[in-house]
């Protein structure tokens, strides 16, 4: 079966060149179908030491407690964040392309650079991951909510008994997120977000919550809160970027 795959591919590739989505060249050969070989390095894997909270990375020497300035004052309701890499670069393309493009082509790739971050495929390996839902009216415009995909891709690259469950909805159709500041962000997601009908909380399971994007932890934390009401007890988070 891999072996027809291949075959697929290399067709599909001959009449269809993938093009990179950082420099916009013709990608030949390379690990990525999507990141050419010379934009490959610019994807910043993140490694410990980082922020437990939100993944952010500490340059240079760590002594002792160290305040992130990301998730200041976040008061998290779920128990360790991480994060596979920064915001930029080739890495940001991929999400552009996979949530403002239709960009499903992508998401093979951001399994890939996933199965790269052992950091982050050990902590959510054998978890239920539980992506960031949108609101129904804004997922029939997309036509996908792509932390759905990107949550499928984790679990693909973790393997074992990693499963996807959206047990979340998002109740509330609130303004994008983008043009406030952390205080608005907060208050903007009151109530935003409820437990899926039907599904019920196994307090003996571990969950992670999945987003793309860590910006200040206030969509997470709200969704936290949900599974923490619903008997979760053992809840973390993982991005596939920081920024």
């Amino acid at each position: 079966m891999s072996t027809l795959k291949e075959c697929l591919r290399g067709l599909t590739d001959m009449v269809f060149p993938p093009v990179c989505v950082q420099c916009g060249g013709l990608v030949e050969g390379g690990r990525l179908r999507h990141v050419c070989p010379a934009c490959e390095p610019l994807i910043h894997l993140v490694e410990p030491p980082h922020c437990t909270t939100c993944g952010s990375p500490f340059f240079g020497d760590v002594e002792g407690e160290r305040m992130c300035p990301h998730c200041e004052g976040l008061q998290p309701l779920y128990g360790e964040g991480r994060t596979v890499t920064l915001f930029k670069g080739p890495a940001r393309a991929l999400v552009h392309e996979l949530k403002y493009h239709k960009g499903h082509h992508v998401v093979a790739d951001l399994s890939e650079v996933a199965r790269s971050s052992e950091h982050v495929i050990g902590f959510i390996r054998d978890a239920v991951l539980v992506p960031v839902p949108l609101h129904p009216r804004k997922e029939r415009e997309r036509g996908y909510n792509q932390t759905v995909l990107l949550a499928e891709a984790l679990a693909r690259a973790a393997g074992g008994a990693t499963r996807v469950e959206c047990a979340l909805r998002r109740v509330v159709d609130t303004a994008s997120q983008t043009a406030f500041d952390r205080k608005a962000r907060r208050a903007n997601l009151k109530n935003a977000f409820a437990l899926t009908s039907g599904v019920t909380i196994n307090p003996l399971s571990p969950y992670i919550l999945v987003d793309d994007v860590f910006t200040t932890g206030s969509t997470l934390n709200s969704c936290a809160g949900v599974l923490r009401r619903a008997g979760a007890l053992s809840l973390n988070v993982v991005t596939f970027c920081h920024g």
